[in-house]
């Protein structure tokens, strides 16, 4: 029992890191693209800086941090480390279900290869 929730912190880095980066995505969004004048960028980096949802993303990245730092006192990072590729798989189908961005064969077949190549490297 207790090494399945050593894996908890891995998984917990995981799902922080992808609400991480669907959070941004969808807030920046609403944003509009960033401006080229230089002093319209840095007020549009400070508005995003201050919206409560892009600061829970950035909380969530740092929560994830502490996380991985758990995974690193059970774990071996060669071990661990491939973990980290389901990352690609889990923000690629919610992205697709979330945010309606396309899922096309090709990333399909993309990410499908990560996974077997982390399988490997996983085993080996």
């Amino acid at each position: 029992m207790g090494r399945i929730l050593d894996y908890g912190y891995i998984f917990a880095t995981i799902a922080l890191t992808v609400y991480g980066q669907l959070i941004l995505k969808t807030r920046i969004s609403t944003y509009g693209a960033l401006p080229t004048n230089l002093d319209e960028k840095l007020w549009y980096l400070v508005r995003l800086l201050f919206d409560p949802l892009i600061f829970s993303g950035f909380a969530a990245a740092f929560l994830a941090s502490f996380a991985w730092m758990a995974a690193m006192t059970k774990f071996d990072l060669s071990h661990a480390y491939p973990f980290m590729s389901l990352n690609f798989v889990v923000v690629l189908l919610l992205s697709g279900w979330l945010l309606s961005e396309p899922v096309s064969r090709q990333k399909i077949v993309g990410v499908a290869l990560i996974v077997v190549g982390t399988v490997i490297a996983g085993r080996g």
